[in-house]
């Protein structure tokens, strides 16, 4: 699934003539393009979707969306790590929290 979610702009700068900003995403931060709203400041939230900047955002709707997205796991979901979610356990949901034991299976060890 892809979201527009709300981020908190850390730095900006421009590079290879394009305006870029290291946004924060609730603990996770990533690189966005700033092109469709050139006059963001650092500081400001903007709803961000596939790397773009779409429109600025008020710090309060911005704080609590990212909880409601924190407490739905969609974070997790949007911004984990695709590789781990890949490798996870049967019914693991990825919304935090360690991976369920996973019994040992002494065959797949004497194999190695």
């Amino acid at each position: 699934m892809c979201l527009a979610v709300p981020g908190k702009v850390l730095d900006i700068e421009e590079r290879d003539g394009t305006r870029m900003a290291t946004v924060d995403f609730g603990g996770v931060v990533k690189e966005v393009c700033l092109e469709y709203v050139p006059d963001l400041k650092v500081g400001e939230y903007a709803i961000v979707h596939v790397g773009f900047a779409l429109q600025r955002l008020d710090e309060e709707s911005a704080r609590h969306t990212l909880a409601l997205f924190e407490e739905l796991g969609l974070l997790q979901e949007e911004f984990g790590d695709p590789w781990e979610a890949a490798a996870a356990p049967e019914g693991w949901d990825g919304a935090g929290g360690t991976l369920p034991a996973v019994p040992h299976d002494g065959a797949r060890e004497a194999s190695r």
